[in-house]
């Protein structure tokens, strides 16, 4: 069984479904022992970083989510499920999990296109990921696809070879991160059509086993 953390930040059905209609059993719980239980944990995220810490912490989930990372359990972070697993994030001034070293950050306000059209804030819509590991989350999924995003912030980790894929909007961010057990997106897989649904059956599929 694959767990969907439940942590009140919105978004779980859809990734419920998409795991329904690819065949995977799952369930959205928030309760420990079915979490310690799954094969697999899903961690989702549609808000701000201030009110998921909160809520993580209410929850007991910040340090069941470490356990188990611990404990080989293989986890998928999505948007701001990715976020909050870095040291710190500018939104709220947040202290985060601290399990991606780095920070999040607000995109600069004077981003410009090639064409030197501004660029709106959030990031909105289709955009191309270069994945840049072999990773087993990452196979057979087309080059140069686009996945979607909605979000003001992004992840920057400290350490390079934490990331895993790279998307340009105005700026070169980290779109993926990757470290043995754990594999996250700031984008959102489950909303994005073949490529989003490729990825999230590899996840379901996927034993844990990384080597940078």
């Amino acid at each position: 069984m694959i767990a969907i953390l439940d942590y009140r930040a919105g978004n779980l059905t859809s990734v419920a479904r998409a795991l329904n209609f690819l065949g995977f059993p799952c369930r959205i719980t928030h309760s420990h022992e079915e979490i310690k239980r799954a094969d697999r944990i899903i961690f989702p995220g549609v808000g701000a970083a201030g009110k998921s810490m909160e809520n993580l912490k209410e929850l007991g989930l910040d340090l069941l989510l470490r356990e188990r990372l611990e404990a080989g359990t293989p986890i998928l972070g999505i948007c701001v499920g990715l976020q909050v697993l870095l040291d710190y994030s500018e939104e709220n001034d947040t202290q985060c999990l601290g399990i991606v070293r780095g920070r999040v950050r607000l995109f600069p306000r004077d981003m410009r296109a090639a064409n030197g059209t501004y660029l709106k804030i959030p990031h909105m819509g289709w955009n191309e990921v270069a994945f840049t590991k072999d990773h087993p989350v990452f196979k057979n999924i087309p080059p140069q696809s686009a996945f979607y995003f909605v979000h003001s912030y992004y992840p920057d980790p400290s350490e390079p070879d934490q990331i895993a894929g790279k998307t340009e909007y105005g700026i070169s961010f980290a779109s993926a991160v990757a470290q043995s057990n754990l594999v996250a997106v700031q984008f959102h897989p489950e909303k994005s059509g073949p490529p989003g649904l490729q990825l999230l059956k590899n996840f379901c599929l996927w034993d844990g086993a990384f080597s940078q």
